[in-house]
């Protein structure tokens, strides 16, 4: 899953779960949202529906009475585990903020300076509302001088590095997959606005309402800036047609999950020749990447396509698209109507009915910005050092239990196993906060201009990218901040991630029984270990090396029981008709089966898992994987659930809970699951990877 994941640009990295729709706008509801209170019973029985048989729906006999009695907030696309955690960590960073905010004479330079002064600056909305659009009217001006093409690649260039964005393509610095101990450039497909290619190429009646909504949504844009309404919507055609070509031009989701498919690596001058009208000899000290003789490009098609697209698109038009992609992208720090035209948007995509408080939203940008200030304003306050200790233990075990169930498995050679294992042994393991913390130096916050924090903040991360190289590759840096509910893999660095605000209930509680925190945490751990085994991690080697370990009979033994997986997957649906895409949720299908494997055989080797005491009328196993469900618990909007589809590479939290359990001895013998119940498999059709 991803959610605020700053510094992962480019780099092979696999979430535990992905946030539906980032919040933009609006004010405070009459009714705030009470904060999670801390349990009387980890497995509570009101919370269940003991009506449902577990072997026919696991989900909702663990989660029914809590999905019966809770609704979706208004402000939110899904309701659930995950989204009340961060709703206490909202309130948390909101609380934080505020105090440090309050002081406009906090040292020049400090944490609480440049974390409070930005907030305070997002805050003042009678300034902001005051500016209106003029902050961008020298963007738009600048744009209205254009008159030739290679005008049009000069301003593509100086959007991507004053901090506007990067329209037509995405262009930034990562670690080189093949040589991971260096930096290089890298070029991939960008330069549409929709969540998905299939938003602008599928005509069915849900997509046709978000294509609607788009228009309308640039219309408005255009409009508000002083554009009468036909030309606002020739604008919105214009813009359309553009973006549809690039979208038809970009691979899938599923064909760049591949990182084979996806390197490929040229000399500056040899790429230059597949695009003659972006020669990249000039343009790489223009974009602050001199002196380079290879770059990387994920898919070049796409920029050949894009290429040939700049020279048929008249100059006129190109002008039309770059005046738009500043719109668009600076939309939410400018005046209220903005930031309600972009909601009135983004609600059209997700379903989401209001937007949140202002303060969640500028204490979420405070964290998306300077995650690692406010971090360490949070970890001081809500993560004691024990946490951290306890997270260590359990890694340790799960560590432990996964390279026994290596070991164990039938289907692996020897040779192949000891890479395996080796592989498992270098891994690095971050837990709660950064051993550094980043400093962001050089970067200035005015407690009074937040439109200027916004556009200074941007072009100070895209300087600390492209500056990275020539110099040593810093495995220190996290690519998510403390407060996140979340957790990651990255495979270039073969490191497991777990900032601080997921090592909390229904996740962790240190009063928690063992059962409890196993089927929690800990399979979020075995999850997070399993991606570097997954059907893409594991084509990383020790040291994170895009590199081939693998026996050619071992390759093929792998990719059938993942076509296995595959086709479970398929099978299933959200909205009754819509399909799970089993092969763009493979990864993280893999690391729920393979974590919840591996948690299980880890807690059985605790006291309680090798006990018989029940705890409030469930066994120890059957505890553990109550507490497994109970961290799916979740409710989405119908428009949430169908865009996820296209662009979730995670499987309905339903499912997530479900499948897995399909293909585990343990939970039949759990539950006594019976033939003909309708999450029951034959002994010989689960599942067994890792």
């Amino acid at each position: 899953m991803k959610f605020y994941t700053t510094g992962l640009t480019f780099l092979a990295a696999a979430c535990l779960f992905t946030a539906a729709y980032a919040n933009d706008g609006g004010k405070k509801p009459k009714t705030a949202l009470k904060r999670q209170d801390p349990p009387t019973k980890f497995i509570d029985k009101a919370n269940m529906n003991l009506a449902v048989k577990p072997g026919d729906n696991f989900f909702e006999y663990a989660n029914g009475g809590w999905l019966k009695n809770n609704v979706i907030p208004a402000k939110e696309t899904r309701w659930g585990s995950f989204n009340m955690l961060r709703q206490e960590n909202a309130d948390r960073l909101v609380l934080i903020l505020e105090e440090v905010s309050k002081n406009a004479n906090n040292p020049k330079g400090s944490v609480k300076q440049r974390a409070g002064d930005l907030y305070a600056s997002g805050m003042d909305s009678l300034a902001i509302e005051k500016r209106g659009y003029d902050p961008i009217k020298a963007d738009l001006q600048r744009v209205d001088k254009i008159s030739s093409i290679k005008d049009v690649i000069d301003e593509l260039v100086y959007q991507r590095v004053n901090g506007i964005a990067s329209p037509l393509f995405s262009f930034g610095v990562g670690q080189d997959s093949k040589n991971v101990s260096k930096y290089i450039v890298s070029l991939g497909q960008g330069g549409t606005s929709l969540p998905d290619r299939d938003n602008y190429l599928k005509s069915d009646a849900r997509t046709k309402k978000i294509q609607d909504a788009y228009k309308t949504y640039i219309v408005t844009l255009f409009t508000l800036t002083g554009s009468p309404a036909d030309a606002a919507e020739k604008n919105a055609a214009t813009i359309w047609n553009i973006e549809k070509a690039l979208a038809t031009a970009q691979m899938t989701r599923v064909a760049m999950r591949d990182p084979n498919l996806t390197y490929n690596k040229f000399t500056v001058a040899a790429f230059s020749k597949n695009t003659p009208h972006l020669n990249w000899t000039e343009l790489l000290p223009k974009l602050k990447t001199p002196g380079q003789d290879s770059l990387l490009v994920s898919s070049p098609a796409f920029l050949k396509s894009a290429d040939s697209l700049l020279a048929a698109t008249p100059v006129a038009d190109l002008k039309t698209y770059l005046k738009w992609n500043i719109l668009k992208n600076e939309a939410g720090a400018l005046s209220s109507p903005f930031v309600k035209a972009s909601f009135a948007f983004s609600s059209a995509i997700s379903g989401q009915k209001v937007q949140a408080p202002r303060t969640e939203r500028m204490s979420a940008m405070v964290d998306g910005s300077l995650g690692e200030l406010l971090g360490q304003l949070y970890v001081e306050k809500y993560f004691p050092p024990a946490a951290k200790e306890y997270m260590l233990k359990l890694v340790n075990n799960l560590k432990a239990t996964y390279a026994e169930r290596i070991q164990k498995v039938d289907w692996m050679s020897d040779a192949t196993k000891a890479r395996a294992l080796k592989k498992l042994n270098a891994f690095t393991v971050k837990i709660g906060y950064p051993d550094k913390w980043q400093t962001y130096d050089g970067l200035v916050i005015n407690r009074n201009d937040y439109f200027g924090n916004q556009r200074r903040i941007s072009a100070w991360r895209y300087n600390y990218n492209v500056t990275r190289l020539g110099k040593p590759v810093d495995k220190t840096r996290w690519g998510m901040t403390p407060p996140t509910v979340n957790a990651y893999y990255n495979s270039v660095n073969n490191e497991i991630v777990f900032p601080a605000g997921i090592l909390r209930f229904p996740f962790f509680d240190y009063q928690a029984d063992d059962a409890i925190n196993y089927g929690g945490i800990g399979a979020v751990i075995g999850h997070e270990i399993t991606h570097g085994f997954d059907d893409k991690g594991r084509l990383y080697d020790a040291d994170g090396t895009l590199r081939n370990w693998w026996t050619d009979e071992d390759n093929t033994k792998f990719t059938q029981r993942a076509d296995k997986v595959i086709e479970q997957y398929n099978a299933l649906t959200v909205l009754d008709t819509i399909h799970v895409n089993g092969k763009l949720t493979l990864g993280e299908n893999l690391a729920d089966l393979g974590g919840l494997s591996m948690a299980y055989d880890a807690w059985k080797k605790t006291k309680q898992g090798q006990s018989g005491n029940n705890i409030d009328g469930f066994t120890p196993d059957q505890r553990f994987f109550l507490s497994w469900a109970q961290v799916w618990r979740s409710k989405q909007l119908p428009e949430t659930a169908a865009q996820r589809i296209l662009t979730d590479p995670h499987s309905p939290e339903e499912h997530r809970a479900n499948a897995p359990l399909t293909n585990i001895d343990a939970w039949y013998k759990a539950f006594n699951i019976q033939p003909g119940e309708k999450l029951y498999k034959a002994p010989e059709e689960r599942i067994k990877v890792w």
